[in-house]
């Protein structure tokens, strides 16, 4: 019997009659069992960053350009405003960089508060 201490999977391999055998076989599935929740927690992670994407489609923008009669960029999801389009055109973007990493902390903040229940 081999126990894994950081996760407590615990393996246990009788099929040979060598001790040393069994030992070896029981690694190798330990090993597999690992892997396994390694690929599991990657899967997750994978899930959790592509949730943020949204449909490709009319509607599902994520700011709006307005060129005339006036000009405005607004970020749909922060609700942050520029009006200067030439200096958004022009890669000037760190106000809508700041205001959607506070949206995004505010969302997550949210998000553990609704798991622990406040």
């Amino acid at each position: 019997r081999i126990t894994h201490l950081p996760t407590g999977i615990v393996v246990q391999c009788q099929d040979e009659r060598s001790q040393f055998q069994n030992k070896q076989k029981a690694l190798k599935i330990l090993k597999a069992k690992l892997y396994q929740l390694e690929l599991q927690k990657l899967e997750e992670k994978r899930k959790q960053y592509e949730g943020e994407k949204t449909e490709i489609g009319w509607g599902h923008q994520i700011r709006s350009y307005v060129f005339t009669p006036y000009q405005l960029v607004k970020d749909l999801r922060t609700g942050y405003e520029e009006t200067q389009v030439d200096r958004v055109m022009d890669g000037e973007i760190d106000g809508f960089i700041e205001a959607y990493l506070k949206w995004w902390a505010s969302k997550n903040k949210n998000k553990e508060g609704q798991k622990s229940g406040v």
